[in-house]
């Protein structure tokens, strides 16, 4: 049987291999082996002659693009800040999906306290009933009515319905105050929930800032360069991602991973397939933009599988699978902080919501630090 039309065998040269070396161009997704072509020359900075000559004999250029290493450490520093920024989104959807929770908390609470106090209203009502027909007997012992009564056998009958009585009175009592202490209870519960909702929204506030500060800082550094800086910064990037996926694959591991993709893993790589294109924006879960675990999440979801929103949750939520393992579906996540997550498709290839400015897009499983693999459907 043919490959799935959402997966590519493992370690074939077939057109996922194809399409990510066009859409990523990055040329290090096929099989070990395999003939890796170079990132292109880097364009020449030197005036041509023609610039020289209308120039006078100068040798002025229009544009200098600084050495790589000054590049390098320009890319160096954007690369920190949209890490920063990835963190920071992390912690903001954490508080968004806590926030959630803790407003359902809430609602849940106020609805348990209104069902209480109806209770306890009808308790009092019963009560109330319960001393006025006591009251009205005039509230004698047992012992007096005896002596008072005419009818001793008449008198036995009404000492049961009071000794009834009196059990009865006792269970209303307890009710009353249990359904009172909890009350008690939910009121504290709620206070507790607003207490955090707070906090939350605070931690929420307070990511954002750092978030858009950071998003902020990494477009005015890159607005700095000139055009063909840029282009220079966009190559490096590509040489980096280059160097890491081809040191991942010269370990042979695709050798190993030949593991099918689950029926649910086939709907997630599905859905997340359908999203190629799509705008990163952080705190984002489509359908029209993505954050990287907004992306694995809602693809999971999909797939009939809820898992946790932020990369760092599902890290520490979801069953750890060794990488020779990983089949299509199972998301890998990066750095030590476990800041970023993509979903693997096989052969060697990624689906990942990058970062701001990004689209959702194909990529190499190891062009970045790889922290470890997870599986929603284990």
């Amino acid at each position: 049987m043919g490959p799935d039309k959402h997966t590519v065998r493992p370690g074939g040269r077939g057109i996922l291999a194809t399409a990510v070396t066009v859409v990523c161009a990055v040329t290090v997704l096929a099989a070990p082996g395999a003939a890796f072509a170079a990132p292109g020359p880097t364009p020449s900075t030197s005036p041509s002659p023609s610039a020289s000559a209308s120039a006078g004999g100068s040798t002025a250029a229009s544009v200098t693009v600084p050495p790589d290493k000054d590049l390098e450490a320009v890319q160096a520093k954007l690369d920190k800040l949209y890490h920063d920024a990835a963190v920071a989104t992390d912690a903001y959807n954490a508080a968004e999906e806590a926030a959630r929770k803790q407003s359902a908390e809430i609602v849940g609470l106020a609805k348990k306290i209104v069902k209480g106090q109806q209770k306890l209203d009808a308790l009092k009502e019963r009560a109330g009933r319960a001393a006025a027909a006591q009251y009205r007997t005039g509230g004698l012992p047992d012992t007096a009515q005896l002596v008072l009564s005419d009818n001793p056998s008449e008198f036995l009958d009404g000492a049961g319905r009071v000794l009834q009585g009196e059990r009865a009175t006792k269970a209303l009592i307890r009710e009353l105050s249990q359904t009172q202490q909890d009350l008690k209870q939910y009121a504290a519960d709620a206070a507790d929930q607003w207490n955090r909702l707070e906090t939350g929204r605070k931690a929420k506030a307070a990511a954002k800032k750092k978030i858009t500060q950071r998003i902020a800082a990494a477009e005015k550094l890159e607005s700095t360069l000139e055009k063909k800086q840029r282009e220079r910064l966009a190559e490096l990037e590509k040489e980096s991602a280059y160097k890491a996926q081809t040191a991942w694959l010269d370990t042979g591991i695709l050798d190993e991973i030949h593991t099918k993709a689950s029926a649910a893993g086939r709907k997630a790589v599905a859905f997340a397939t359908a999203q190629l294109g799509k705008p990163y924006v952080w705190g984002a879960e489509g359908p029209d933009s993505y954050d990287c675990s907004g992306l694995t999440s809602q693809a999971w979801a999909s797939a009939g599988k809820p898992i946790p929103r932020t990369s760092e949750e599902q890290w520490k939520q979801l069953r750890h699978i060794d990488v020779k393992d990983m089949r299509p579906g199972d998301l890998i996540i990066y750095y030590d902080d476990a800041s970023h997550v993509a979903m693997y498709i096989g052969d060697g290839a990624i689906i990942q919501a990058p970062r701001p400015g990004r689209t959702v897009s194909l990529g190499g499983a190891g062009s970045m630090p790889i922290l470890g693999v997870v599986r929603p459907d284990a």
